[in-house]
């Protein structure tokens, strides 16, 4: 995120990141633990390459078609 972060402030937002890729923690909750609103959480991890949804083709296909229905 920046260069001359304090160490335990990295290994904080490493940790978080993973289990938020993990999706051991909401996206809410790692907004909480390192201190930003939900959606900057969400956009930052996107730039990270973690996804806001972990689907696979076949569930992003189901839900297409279940919105389409509505």
């Amino acid at each position: 995120h920046e260069l001359n972060q304090p160490v335990a402030r990295v290994v904080r937002e490493f940790v978080v990141l993973e289990l938020y890729r993990r999706g051991l923690v909401s996206s809410g909750k790692a907004a909480g633990l390192l201190a930003m609103a939900r959606w900057e959480f969400v956009r930052y991890a996107s730039r990270l390459g973690i996804p806001m949804f972990d689907m696979t083709e076949d569930e992003w296909q189901a839900e297409r078609t279940q919105a389409d229905a509505l």
